[in-house]
């Protein structure tokens, strides 16, 4: 297996469809979900929504540059979404979510491995490796803060 295909795969593991490292995923846990719970606020923390869509923002930045477009999202406007307020702008949003996921996956299984080690957009941001390992390990960290989140609603509603 290519090392760009064993990229992909551990990807579409926190996003879309593994149970490998967390023993769950993003689709698994927002699947079924109805918006009002992913928009309850616990304290100082971020919603379950808001977390979706953080990780959305970062992968669909990066698509635009694996398209060989520009790199313009930023971490100052990565939480900065506006309030989802139904079900179907929520159902909506995760069709997008799980669209973007999937052709995220795609891109990098379909790129070269010598590409891998090549800079992302700037040397400043190190290797297209290094991004896409972030975007990973990124994805699991917001993945157990949405656990722990769902988690905590469903202790108080009981």
């Amino acid at each position: 297996m290519k090392n760009s295909q064993a990229l992909a795969s551990r990807f579409r593991e926190v996003i879309l469809n593994g149970t490998w490292i967390a023993n769950t995923n993003f689709k698994h846990q927002l699947t079924g979900t109805d918006w009002q719970t992913a928009n309850t606020k616990i304290d100082s923390l971020n919603t379950i929504a808001v977390l979706a869509q953080h990780i959305h923002y970062y992968i669909a930045g990066i698509n635009n540059v694996f398209k060989g477009g520009t790199l313009d999202i930023s971490d100052k406007f990565s939480f900065d979404f506006p309030p989802i307020e139904s079900q179907p702008q929520w159902e909506s949003f995760l069709e997008k979510f799980w669209g973007d996921a999937s052709a995220f996956a795609d891109l990098v299984e379909q790129m070269p491995d010598e590409q891998l080690s090549q800079p992302f957009v700037d040397p400043k941001y190190g290797t297209y490796l290094r991004n896409i390992d972030g975007m990973i390990e990124h994805s699991y960290y917001h993945l157990g803060q949405v656990v722990l989140i769902k988690k905590m609603l469903e202790g108080k509603n009981q």
